[in-house]
């Protein structure tokens, strides 16, 4: 495709005034130009949408991104818009949730990015984890794959579930795959809670000493933390909550200072929309979710492979929405 020197201009100014709040020069908003004109142009023509993930980089969020958020909040955004394609800048499971709420939709995934919370745990395992507690209700979060969410009663996300686990029928709940956040989650209900081993390889790897540390340097820093990190560091912080959740406290928040236990791409987007708030201390990157890149993002728009097309098979498909549907009425039903 081609652009007048016009476009080029234009698209440089507004890709440098975003992305300068998160460290990027001119000089490198110029070298992404010809993508982001080409990339936005197509999804145009196409009638597409591009959804991104917090943990991406500055360049995706905000040089060709329509929407922000969390993969759950994200599917559900799609839901209301009248779009024929989604390009979810996620890793793979995410954009099967993509799918399983939009399944009119074409969906694509720019880079067929593992996870490694959904790699812990198999349909198969879930099967077993049910003969072991007959009596137990399976609620998954929704960092799991489509055929492990056909294996369970309800799914949840980082923000609902306790009220999920709450509303469910069963005294006993298997809480699948994430023991950290399970962990968590066990002191805030009375239900009886058997756990998995799967644990997100970013939020494990923070330790309650860098915590204190922050805390000692910057008195003032309110430290907000995924409740994917262990109970440590959880009991230790301001604030535990989901990605979103996090974004809200910050906006809210009349403090300056923040430290985030999070990925590194919740800190460049908190840079770029809150640009008088302070972020401080360090983050940990995922490996999954930085293999997206501008360059695959284009690739699914012209000539998507096979493997970037999100397909569900029709058995599974029908059980992974009825978990998603679950867990929408369970909401419902435990807010009246």
């Amino acid at each position: 495709m081609k652009f007048t020197p016009d476009q080029f201009e234009k698209e440089t100014d507004r890709l440098y005034d975003e992305l300068q709040k998160a460290g990027w020069s001119r000089e490198d908003c110029l070298l992404i130009t010809p993508l982001t004109l080409e990339i936005n142009a197509l999804k145009k023509k196409q009638d597409a949408i591009i959804l991104a993930h917090s943990y991406q980089t500055p360049d995706i969020m905000y040089g060709v991104a329509d929407f922000i958020g969390d993969s759950y909040g994200l599917a559900r955004k799609a839901m209301e818009m009248d779009c024929k394609k989604i390009i979810f800048c996620s890793v793979h499971f995410m954009g099967e949730t993509a799918k399983l709420l939009n399944p009119a939709k074409e969906v694509l995934v720019p880079s067929v990015a593992g996870c490694s919370l959904a790699a812990s745990i198999t349909p198969e395992d879930v099967r077993k984890l049910r003969e072991r507690h007959p009596d137990a209700g399976v609620v998954c979060y929704v960092n799991t794959t489509a055929a492990v969410k056909a294996e369970s009663d309800a799914s949840c996300t980082s923000a609902n579930v306790v009220q999920i686990i709450d509303a469910m029928p069963q005294d006993e709940i298997i809480f699948i795959p994430d023991k950290l956040m399970g962990i968590n989650m066990k002191k805030l209900t009375k239900k009886k809670i058997h756990l998995w081993e799967g644990t997100c390889i970013v939020h494990e790897r923070f330790d309650e000493e860098a915590v204190k540390a922050i805390r000692e340097q910057y008195p003032n820093a309110k430290i907000l933390a995924h409740t994917e990190c262990n109970s440590a560091i959880v009991d230790s912080v301001d604030m535990a909550g989901s990605t979103s959740q996090m974004v809200k406290y910050i906006a809210e928040s009349s403090d300056k200072e923040f430290m985030l236990v999070t990925e590194c791409g919740l800190t460049d987007r908190i840079k770029v929309e809150q640009p008088t708030k302070k972020i401080v201390g360090t983050c940990n990157l995922c490996p999954y979710m930085k293999e997206i890149s501008l360059k695959n993002v284009l690739k699914a728009l012209k000539n998507p492979s096979d493997d970037q097309k999100i397909e569900i098979s029709e058995d599974i498909a029908e059980k992974a929405k009825k978990s998603l549907d679950r867990m929408f009425e369970l909401e419902k039903s435990s807010s009246l």
